[in-house]
């Protein structure tokens, strides 16, 4: 990809977006920024990089008129991803109308467009996790939110769009991101990960609390999810930008499920503190709709041609406490 190649990041003050434009720039790619930079110090996600534009939300439409000729693709991370969002006509509006403009614009003007899908399309995950992106296989998922359900309507989309023949993009990615964690989560509020949220603590040696298991034979701490790193997620999209023939919808995660109790000891582990870990009921309405246990299928990413190995949670982890949660700077 040629520098002089201009992309454009939506979201791209927000937690993944923020570094997907700290890499490009360090690439020395033109990046521009689509996003609502608010009042909760999102523009701290961006202060190192050397951005080509910032372009507010409501002014995206024109912003992409001038400069289509520049712009080479859209990197779609923008959304309201909040898990326990309510707001049904937001939501769609957002998540699949915005998406959908995108798509139809990169479509007409030949423009490549990978987006973020999200593993909360899975549902409770007893229909598996395999990322077929047929009509049939996407049918059969049965989100548990309103925000799975917006991705997921997004991806059976798609998926009609390219069964149907419709006019796509000339490269189309869509990513089922897993549990990321990672710098530049700061602004997210009770949607941080685990570890950014029990990292001051634990650095004390305090206690930490995780939520009690209310499924006969999953013992407290053990429910699982395949934490994954957000450098890990950025590697994925920067292969794809340099792989323009790939297409499709792939899982981002390690592959491994792990649970919160394992990543809590590689908290204290990477603070240095013996691990000190407490449980407490989980609230009632979080109960019905709680995932017990997620791990993404790598096949087809791997067999897509994608090879970089993704790091454990003790990696991981180590990685965040060490350059970013226990320095001044925490940002990347």
């Amino acid at each position: 990809m040629q520098g002089s190649d201009m992309i454009l990041v939506t979201g791209g003050a927000g937690f993944i977006g923020s570094n997907i434009v700290a890499a490009l720039c360090d690439r020395g790619t033109a990046v521009a920024v689509c996003d609502y930079l608010g009042e909760e110090g999102k523009w701290q996600n961006l202060a190192k990089a050397e951005l080509h534009d910032v372009v507010h939300p409501g002014e995206l439409e024109n912003w992409l008129e001038r400069h289509t000729q520049r712009l080479d693709a859209i990197v779609h991370m923008g959304a309201i991803s909040a898990t326990d969002a309510t707001d049904g006509d937001l939501v769609v509006h957002t998540n699949f109308g915005l998406s959908w403009l995108l798509w139809q614009w990169c479509a007409r003007h030949d423009k490549r467009f990978i987006y973020a899908s999200s593993a909360a399309t899975y549902g409770d995950g007893e229909r598996g996790y395999d990322d077929d992106g047929s009509r049939t296989a996407l049918a059969r998922l049965r989100p548990l939110n309103l925000y799975g359900w917006s991705k997921q309507m997004f991806d059976r989309r798609v998926a009609r769009a390219v069964a149907d023949r419709e006019e796509i993009p000339p490269q189309w990615a869509g990513l089922k991101f897993f549990n990321v964690y990672g710098p530049n989560e700061y602004h997210k509020g009770s949607m941080q990960s685990v570890i950014a949220k029990t990292f001051a603590g634990a650095a004390r040696g305090d206690e930490v609390v995780l939520f009690k298991s209310h499924r006969d034979g999953i013992a407290d701490g053990e429910q699982k999810r395949d934490f994954v790193y957000v450098g890990d997620c950025v590697d994925v999209v920067l292969w794809l930008l340099d792989h323009p023939a790939v297409n499709g919808l792939f899982n981002v995660g390690t592959g491994q499920a792990r649970s919160f109790a394992e990543l809590i000891r590689s908290l204290f582990a990477a603070v240095g503190r013996p691990p000190r870990i407490g449980y407490r009921d989980m609230p009632e309405a979080l109960r019905e709709r709680y995932q017990y246990f997620t791990q993404a299928r790598m096949e087809r990413l791997r067999e897509a041609g994608f090879t970089q190995p993704f790091k454990s949670i003790e990696e991981g982890v180590q990685l965040y406490v060490q350059h970013y949660l226990s320095q001044p700077d925490r940002y990347r």
